[in-house]
């Protein structure tokens, strides 16, 4: 009884727990500091094979529905799980603070397999199916398995509540030529589904219902769906652009009224197909903003204003904010805005470069310049040759005719090589291009004939030093000199040199007799090992001892520890504790504590407070504490025995309060309140 008189008390540090305890993990992809405010990220560094989503992605994660990983990555062809669509799912139909809330959170579910389901996704899963979001037959959730494009689909129908439209056309005839592989009972959901935008065939006429969807094809199918469900909360509101953006703030007016609001330093605007800057918002659009710790974290124009739009050729040089056009005959002046935006060669500059001859498309707003392109280029000067130095000190040097000149690049340099825009440095030696000049500095090179780098392969077998590569191919042992500017890719990233491994298999790509290039194709197997700890870890050396044999390993400096689920040293592990290990270059590099030496021996310690969870009886379920090791804050969860006695006045069991638990195998059965 006495448990249950303080469950009321604890509901607000209850409800803080259990929210960082979902926002922590990678469920829904939320960001979460450990002060407990909330981020949101509206841009991520991995959208280039995915550029097709990326309004998409950005409108979902504005409403904390499907974000980002901490390290800045969306991962957009990564496969989804079912417990991630479906926790995306209730988020976008609003249900994000019930699906969290500590009651839904300690639901009992009847799943055959509610066992598997993540301890931060019961929330989800029971709000979910309290809104028809699984069938009555569905006796399990299976929560690791990949959601397929026919379950993704349903799952959105049964979200827009457009149950009773599916069940009567279940007898529609598909146009798919794999229609004989969706089931009949899950035709009706498909056509419901076409016939709402949310999904449509491939190119081939097929729908391929059994494949798996990525994070981005989710993305575009949460967003289409959400498009169609009342707006969720307060946070979102439509109105029209009054002024352009001044100092960081947005005028709108809805409904009559004019207010004013302040942009998020990332946020995210997206206007006729395209993201755009805020100087790029005219007078006049229609909007829908979205508003998180107010301010406006994404705009979507919903209705362009109708500019005036001009064309003519500069006629004078940009002088007192002016533009003088002549078209026909006929010579204007025009005044620029503040927020004046100008292209020239594809490239953003000031409007003070537009050359006299340039021809030009320009936008007006307010009777004023807001956008100038060039579509023609008064003739720069132009040239070509060989590239004979790789780029340094921002100077090319090209060879022509046996005449080499050294050319300065423009801070703003367009390059393109194979079609693709590039930085100076992939220029090689060798590579024949087209210049052009501007002000006498480089402001474009397209590579018209790249150089035939040498390319090898072969096996590393030793650390990289003093800039050599040391390789072996066919039994014969090479060094390679690298270049400074030298690229890595391991396991599909960018890495430094001293990620490489002995053993790994490499192709590389030299020139100038330097490696510049290198991939990994083929990574080296760690080594693996366990066994028993059966001495203190001293001088970087750790022992085990596994079938009456003791073996002593080296550690790695940047060796990684875990004991009991939580980070340590290497001195702290104990004699005792069963471990397993991997070892690269011959040194412990990663160890994992098995089974702990003391975790069945009672404890008696003492830490904050941080939070709380309760049973379906409204009984504590676990306590989590905060202990300050080695001078960094470290929390642990506890389970909590349902005789657990309390001792203290219980008005201060509160978050940050001082408490001492008594207990043994990580079951408290004694609090004291300090």
């Amino acid at each position: 009884m006495l448990k249950k008189v303080i469950a009321t008390g604890l509901a607000f540090v209850t409800i803080m727990g259990s929210s960082t305890a979902v926002l922590a993990k990678d469920n829904g992809n939320g960001n979460q500091k450990d002060d407990g405010k909330v981020e949101i990220h509206l841009t991520f560094n991995d959208l280039k094979t995915a550029e097709w989503a990326i309004r998409y992605i950005a409108s979902l994660a504005s409403m904390r529905v499907f974000e980002g990983y901490e390290d800045g990555t969306f991962k957009p062809q990564n496969t989804v799980s079912r417990i991630e669509a479906i926790t995306a799912a209730v988020r976008l139909m609003g249900l994000r603070s019930q699906a969290e809330s500590s009651a839904k959170m300690s639901t009992h579910l009847n799943f055959k397999d509610a066992n598997q389901i993540p301890a931060w996704a019961v929330g989800y899963v029971a709000v979910a199916l309290e809104n028809d979001l699984f069938s009555e037959n569905d006796d399990s959730v299976q929560p690791q398995k990949e959601g397929d494009r026919l379950w993704a689909t349903t799952l959105l129908v049964k979200a827009l509540k457009l149950d009773a439209q599916a069940k009567a056309k279940m007898n529609t005839a598909l146009p798919f030529k794999d229609a004989k592989q969706i089931p009949a009972g899950s035709v009706g959901y498909v056509a419901v589904a076409i016939e709402k935008g949310l999904v449509d065939g491939f190119e081939d006429n097929t729908f391929r219902p059994n494949q798996p969807v990525t994070r981005a094809q989710l993305a575009a199918l949460l967003d289409r769906t959400g498009g169609q469900l009342p707006e969720q909360g307060n946070n979102t509101l439509t109105g029209t652009v009054k002024s352009v953006v001044n100092g960081n703030a947005l005028v709108l007016t809805t409904s009559g009224a004019t207010s004013t609001y302040a942009l998020h330093p990332d946020v995210y605007i997206y206007k006729n197909g395209v993201k755009i800057a805020p100087s790029a918002l005219q007078a006049g659009d229609e909007v829908s903003v979205r508003t998180f710790n107010n301010q406006i974290i994404y705009i979507e124009v919903t209705k362009p204003v109708q500019t005036i739009i001009y064309s003519g050729t500069v006629s004078a040089a940009v002088a007192n904010n002016t533009l003088t056009l002549t078209k026909s005959g006929v010579t204007s002046s025009l005044q620029f805005h503040p927020d004046i935006v100008a292209y020239r060669n594809g490239v953003k500059v000031s409007p003070y470069e537009l050359k006299i001859g340039d021809e030009v498309n320009i936008r007006t707003s307010d009777n004023k310049v807001i956008y100038v392109e060039v579509t023609k280029s008064v003739v720069p000067i132009s040239s070509s040759g060989t590239v004979t130095a790789v780029v340094n000190n921002n100077v090319l040097k090209l060879t022509k005719s046996g005449v080499t000149t050294n050319y300065t690049l423009h801070p703003d340099i367009v390059i393109y090589r194979n079609g693709v825009k590039v930085a100076s440095t992939a220029l090689l030696v060798g590579d024949e291009v087209n210049v052009r000049t501007s002000d006498n500095k480089v402001i474009f090179i397209e590579v018209t004939q790249t150089a035939q780098a040498i390319t090898n392969s072969g096996t590393i077998t030793a650390a990289v030093n003093n800039n050599v590569l040391k390789l072996k191919k066919d039994n014969v042992n090479f060094e390679i000199k690298l270049h400074p500017d030298v690229v890595v890719y391991r396991n599909g990233l960018k890495v430094a040199l001293s990620e490489l491994k002995i053993g790994d298999e490499v192709n590389v790509r030299t020139s100038e007799n330097k490696v510049i290039y290198i991939e990994v194709t083929k990574m080296v197997q760690p080594i693996t090992n366990n066994g028993t700890v059966s001495a203190a870890v001293t001088n970087s050396e750790l022992k085990l001892t596994k079938s009456g044999v003791t073996t002593a390993f080296t550690l790695h400096p940047d060796v990684i520890v875990y004991r009991g689920g939580v980070k340590v040293r290497a001195i702290d592990l104990k004699v005792g504790d069963e471990v397993d290990i991997r070892t690269s270059d011959n040194k412990v590099i990663y160890i994992e504590v098995t089974k702990s030496v003391d975790e069945n021996l009672p404890f008696d310690l003492q830490g904050k407070l941080k939070g709380t969870t309760l049973n379906a009886q409204g009984e504590l379920a676990t306590i989590s504490i905060v202990q300050s090791i080695n001078g960094k804050d470290q929390t642990t969860v506890y389970q909590v025995a349902s005789s657990v006695t309390i001792v203290g006045n219980l008005a201060l069991f509160k978050e940050g309060r001082l408490i001492q638990l008594k207990g043994a195998n990580k079951v408290v059965t004694s609090i004291t309140i300090k």
